[in-house]
């Protein structure tokens, strides 16, 4: 049995989702119609903090939490804004985002640098 490499399926999704450095993604921040989207577990957020705001959608659960038929399904979703996904350095994002859009999630992009690409470029953070 053959493992397709990682690196391989975030270069194919970064190839069909929209994505952006954080410092791009900087601007977008506090804008109506926004919604960054955490990704990352929680002993992430409670060690290193997050983007102010953010929603936060651990990566196991963001396929039950977007479908609005599955009975975990979340409002913040269901609510055509255009969210913004990111976690620590841009991979799972990136396979968050195309997953979203797979589903029909429209409007969505990731920080291709991640969290650690938000702090370096000087983003607010949020103590947990």
């Amino acid at each position: 049995m053959s493992i397709r490499p990682v690196a391989e399926m975030v270069a194919e999704a970064n190839s069909q989702v929209a994505h952006m450095p954080a410092a791009d993604a900087l601007s977008l921040h506090g804008q109506p119609g926004i919604t960054f989207v955490d990704l990352r577990d929680p002993r992430e957020l409670s060690r290193d903090g997050m983007i102010p705001d953010a929603f936060h959608a651990t990566r196991g659960m963001l396929e039950f939490w977007i479908d609005p038929a599955s009975p975990y399904a979340k409002e913040a979703f269901q609510t055509g804004n255009r969210f913004v996904f990111y976690c620590a350095s841009g991979w799972r994002s990136a396979l968050a985002a195309k997953a979203a859009q797979d589903m029909g999630l429209e409007n969505v992009s990731h920080i291709e640098d991640g969290f650690a690409g938000w702090k370096k470029a000087g983003g607010p953070i949020a103590q947990r």
